[in-house]
Formats: structure tokens, sequence, C-alpha cells
């Protein structure tokens, strides 16, 4: 039975709601709020400020006014000045460029970089929540401690995989009950790119972000040896090598398939 799919923005609703679950107020300061949804007339908007009937259709992601606006104040969105009233507004009403203008040449801005910027209250120490974790020396702190195999191209792929998969329920990870387990990364790129271009810069950085997160404890690159994807490039572009080079098996080096995965 065919079934029809779920508005993306969410569907118009007419009545009245809480103005909390239809809109978003980015700052306290704000004279406006944005619609998360269609907002159709005669639609009202309850809070404990007072209720606020929509004059006409407020598209989502659009902005009305939550009080009245004379010719000529300014609108304020994030906290910020963002125009001018080029007319009265009413509560209610949609807020777009037919009510609201910057003349160019006659604002002045203080910008006061900071001004509004509050000290942060911290919990204090002794009533902050913890967490078991592994803490890394840069400072990080993961939540797992898994052995990476990372393939820099589709050949070497299923030789990580076939190390993980030893490794899957093996009784020897007992041994090391702060080990989570050995996972591969395979990939079906690697070769087959221009050296130097912009899709293989973006595969070695993604790459690298993989193995260099703080749930890895440590990694090993799977190379076949002739691809476009070299080892050394993605270790050099992803910063990998803390003063502590990387290992990699390259398997056209080290005596094949076999002998690599063994």
């Amino acid at each position: 039975m065919a079934t029809s799919p779920t508005p993306l923005l969410g569907r118009a609703q007419r009545g009245a709601m809480p103005i909390a679950d239809v809109t978003v107020k980015l700052n306290p300061i704000d004279d406006v709020v944005i619609a998360k949804q269609p907002l159709l007339p005669r639609t009202t908007l309850t809070s404990a400020e007072g209720d606020i009937a929509i004059a006409q259709m407020i598209p989502p992601g659009h902005k009305l006014a939550i009080h009245a606006i004379s010719k000529g104040q300014p609108v304020r969105r994030y906290g910020q000045i963002i125009g001018f009233a080029s007319q009265d507004i009413a509560a209610g009403q949609h807020i777009h460029t037919h009510n609201i203008e910057v003349h160019q040449g006659e604002l002045d801005l203080d910008y006061a970089f900071s001004e509004g910027c509050e000290p942060v209250e911290f919990v204090p120490e002794a009533d902050r929540k913890t967490f078991l974790g592994y803490r890394r020396a840069d400072g990080r702190v993961g939540t797992r401690n898994y052995v990476a195999l990372l393939a820099s191209v589709n050949c070497s792929s299923t030789a990580v995989r076939r190390v993980a998969d030893h490794f899957r329920d093996n009784p020897i990870l007992d041994q090391y009950p702060n080990v989570d387990g050995v996972i591969a990364f395979p990939t079906k790129g690697g070769c087959g790119a221009h050296y130097g271009s912009d899709y293989l810069g973006m595969l070695q950085r993604t790459m690298a972000g993989m193995v260099d997160h703080p749930n890895i404890g440590g990694y090993v690159i799977v190379s076949l040896g002739c691809e476009t994807n070299q080892p050394d490039d993605i270790i050099d572009i992803g910063h990998l090598d803390d003063g502590h080079r990387p290992q990699v098996l390259t398997i056209q080096e080290d005596g094949g398939f076999l002998k690599t995965v063994e």
C-alpha cells in the first residue's frame, strides 16, 4: 500500500499552539522568532508573555514579529540589529524585505566586540560528572579503545577485513581487557585517481581522520604498494607523524597477501 511521504518541514496546522513548539527564538532580546513549520493565518501562538495571532502565511525558516514594532524602530535577530522597520509592524506579522530595510550610509555601527561576553560559571569540581574513558596523549578522551587497520586502497581492503575477522570473538583478546576489538577500515578508492587531485586529498584527509580519533588506541596502515594513495602521503597530509611514524605493511614488499595477513 502506497504511503504519502512525511513533509520535510512539518505540516501546517491551525488553532492554538505553544509558541516554543513551532518557532525558535535565537536570543532573549530578539524582536522576532523563526518559524519551524508553515504557520497559517488565524493560528494563535500561546506563551506566558501573551498570545500572538498569525496575520498571514509564515513560511518555515522565516521571521515573525512577537510584538509591535513602530516604523523606523530597529529589528533584532541573534540579539543584533538586522534592519529597521519600513512601516508599522504588528505582532504576528511576517517580517521580510517588504517591511524591513537598512539605508546604507545612515547606520553608524559600534560593533563592541565581546562586550556581551559573560564568564562561564563552571560546575564545582566535586559536583562534576565523570565517565570511564581513555585519555590520549594529546588530551583528548575516548570512550572506546580499538586497534584499527586502515586500507590505503581497494586492493588491500580484503587483507584488513581478513585480519579483523581473525580477531572477532578470538579468546586472545581476553589477555587485553582494555582493548575493545580490532576493526577494519576498508575502502573502494585509493587508485585510479590523479596524484595531487582534490579528490585524492579529500580521501587522504578522511582516512587520517578515521584513525586519528580518540576511540582508536593504535592502528596499522595496510598498502598494496603501487597505488596512487600512498601511505606516506596519508601520514603527511593528515599530520599523523607525531614523533612516532605509524606502522605500514605493504603487500608487494612483505611477501604477498597471505604473509602480510599473517
